[in-house]
């Protein structure tokens, strides 16, 4: 069997971590798969999907990081006008943040649950916000 759900969502920030953990849990349960895999997709390219330890701190250390990789001040090509786009690409740095993060996770199903360590939450990154944003969940299993 395989069950796809769209979940859309506002976020609130320029760059944000949103914990959508429950959502993909909740997709899980409603699909009545007992054992399979689950897949979370974000459909942007300056967003991410990861795991990690759901800790304020941490989430600040994470963005402290990328900000420090990926510097807002830098002179990116891809802040200039685009022709095809109409207007000027503002965004290079969720793109690269984009390309670090990964836009997507696997989990295992087991029991009708997604088995995850006890310290592992799944989280959508936000790094061009606040916008709507959008991710696919799609459970395959028995």
């Amino acid at each position: 069997m395989i069950d796809t759900t769209t979940r859309t969502f506002l976020t609130s920030e320029y760059n944000q971590f949103v914990n959508i953990t429950d959502l993909v849990s909740g997709a899980v349960a409603e699909s009545g798969v007992r054992e399979g895999a689950v897949t979370v997709i974000s459909k942007h390219t300056t967003t991410g999907i990861t795991t990690n330890e759901a800790l304020e701190c941490l989430e600040s250390d994470i963005h402290e990081f990328l900000a420090k990789l990926i510097p807002e001040d830098h002179p990116y090509a891809h802040a200039r006008v685009l022709k095809d786009y109409g207007s000027t690409a503002g965004n290079p740095t969720g793109h690269l943040k984009s390309l670090l993060m990964g836009n997507h996770a696997h989990f295992i199903i087991r029991d009708g649950e997604v088995d995850k360590g006890g310290a592992q939450e799944i989280y959508f990154c936000e790094f061009d916000g606040p916008s709507e944003r959008t991710i696919i969940i799609q459970v395959m299993g028995e």
